[in-house]
């Protein structure tokens, strides 16, 4: 992942924080900080299908995080002061999640549209739709996907291998 061209042109980049079940991405995080990049990380608002990528100060900063009823880690409902990506310079470069994948570019994710959403918001920024990486197990890439009229497509899926 490091050493994808992409990532190296990239100057900020969103990113999640991992589940149990997903591409750990705790090292990419390190060196996104390490390379002097900017790195965003979502905040899911309940209930609905918005999301905000927002400003991580460092890699340690993720300790200061609250954990959702999902027991996924984000900035607090309140955290006011983290730059929102599309309030600044837009996205280079978004990692995505996913629970399946085909070689279409095809992505399942959890069934509320965040990242699709998110990426509808993304092309209306002055900067344009960020280029897309699905980061997945090999066990994840299948024939095909469920597909809605909606979805977006991933640029790339990187897993091992491949």
């Amino acid at each position: 992942v490091v050493g994808h061209p992409k990532y190296q042109e990239s100057k900020r980049i969103a990113i999640f924080l991992s589940m149990p079940d997903e591409i750990q991405t705790e090292e990419i995080i390190e060196d996104i900080f390490k390379q002097g990049k900017e790195c965003f990380i979502p905040r899911y608002k309940p209930r609905s299908n918005h999301m905000d990528m927002l400003k991580l100060s460092s890699a340690e900063d993720i300790s200061s995080l609250t954990l959702t009823s999902w027991n996924i880690l984000q900035p607090s409902d309140d955290d006011s002061a983290r730059e929102e990506a599309l309030a600044g310079g837009g996205l280079d470069l978004i990692f995505m999640p996913g629970l399946g994948f085909d070689k279409k570019g095809n992505r399942l994710g959890r069934g509320k549209g965040y990242y699709d959403t998110y990426l509808e918001r993304c092309m209306k920024h002055p900067s344009g739709k960020p280029y897309t990486i699905a980061l997945a197990f090999r066990e994840q890439i299948c024939e095909s996907v469920p597909v809605a009229e909606n979805d977006i497509q991933v640029d790339e899926i990187l897993y091992e291998d491949c």
